[in-house]
């Protein structure tokens, strides 16, 4: 792992920023500034339904706004595509994967982010697992199929949240089998498209990325993709979880909630520094119990 400090912002294009990004962005841009290190931009663009370049424009602009800055140029999922396959057949030699039949409809909430509007997706109920001995047997790779990442059973995950201190998961309670792969239409093997948490994975490492800053709804995540680094012999970075911000209900901020948006805010003049102030009044903590 590189030796000076590299993190990254990683919005996706599927709606506007809102309170909640300014905080965590805002975290991010200061860790890396505090470390005298540098800040990536990567746009997650991979949901091919929801991603609009009107979006990617708006994120620019707001960033720029509240005063965020990056080392150029930005990166766009939609352009590494290569990265994820190779990282795709990786698992697939070493048997770590396996084919899930299971229908769209069922894995629809699995295929987005957790960050974005979706909850956090439950425990998959091994439908489709192999028996371990019939898993590991090589098998070509088949594009009309989904792929699930095999959680070893009773795994504990320990790390060190640079925020929110020690964090600890087991591996088929608290998350069981996660998707990695979603098959193609058509059956073109070209054209199948990686998790969240793959493409995560394999963008951090690609980037080199010594620190994640990212909201504390993604605590599971983390544990997940720390077993998929160990999956695919790749570093792990330290991590840094910010608190949850929520609307006046207590309801956790997303991007439905268009008054709160940072868009929104500057036209109705606010400044940089309200919008953070405004923010900070609407933190909440969230451990890894909830």
């Amino acid at each position: 792992m590189s030796s000076v400090y590299i993190g990254r912002l990683a919005p996706s294009p599927t709606g506007l920023l809102h309170l909640g990004h300014a905080v965590t962005f805002h975290a991010a841009f200061q860790r890396a500034q505090s470390e005298n290190g540098k800040l990536l931009l990567r746009i997650e663009d991979l949901d091919t339904q929801r991603s609009k370049s009107h979006f990617t424009e708006a994120i620019l602009e707001d960033l720029t706004w509240l005063g965020i800055s990056w080392q150029p140029p930005a990166l766009y999922q939609s352009q590494r595509l290569l990265l994820y396959r190779e990282a795709l057949k990786w698992l697939l030699i070493t048997g770590q994967i396996y084919p899930c039949h299971c229908s769209r409809k069922d894995l629809a909430a699995m295929m987005h982010a957790p960050h974005e509007d979706t909850d956090d997706e439950p425990v998959y109920p091994g439908t489709c697992r192999p028996a371990l001995n019939e898993q590991q047997r090589e098998k070509p790779f088949q594009p009309d199929i989904n792929y699930r990442f095999r959680v070893p059973d009773g795994a504990v995950i320990h790390f060190e949240d640079k925020n929110l201190g020690h964090q600890s998961f087991t591996a088929g309670k608290d998350f069981g089998d996660f998707l990695v792969w979603r098959k193609a239409p058509n059956n073109d093997p070209n054209a199948g498209l990686p998790s969240y948490q793959l493409a995560c994975v394999v963008d951090d490492a690609s980037t080199n990325i010594t620190e994640v800053v990212r909201g504390c709804d993604l605590l599971k995540s983390t544990a997940r993709q720390i077993l998929l680094q160990r999956a695919l012999n790749l570093a792990t970075p330290a991590y840094f979880h910010t608190q949850l911000l929520t609307d006046e209900h207590g309801i956790r901020l997303a991007k439905r909630h268009d008054a709160l948006a940072i868009r929104t805010l500057r036209q109705q003049g606010l400044t940089p520094a309200q919008v953070l102030q405004t923010a900070a009044l609407r933190m909440t903590t969230v451990t890894s119990d909830s």
